[in-house]
């Protein structure tokens, strides 16, 4: 094989592999996506369940 095509498969491998990670990270990104309800966004509580962060 000559060098010409030994770095092309290369970098042809490397595409596919970063295509495969790329592909997985957005699948488990779009599965654990939770987005608000609509009725949590345009009302607002009065009062906050959650607790202040001091530091």
């Amino acid at each position: 094989m000559s060098l010409t095509m030994t770095i092309v498969m290369l970098i042809a491998g490397w595409l596919a592999v970063a295509a495969a990670m790329l592909w997985g990270v957005l699948r488990i990104a779009r599965r654990h996506h939770h987005p608000l309800p609509p009725a949590a966004v345009e009302k607002p509580q009065k009062h906050s369940a959650r607790h202040a962060t001091a530091h």
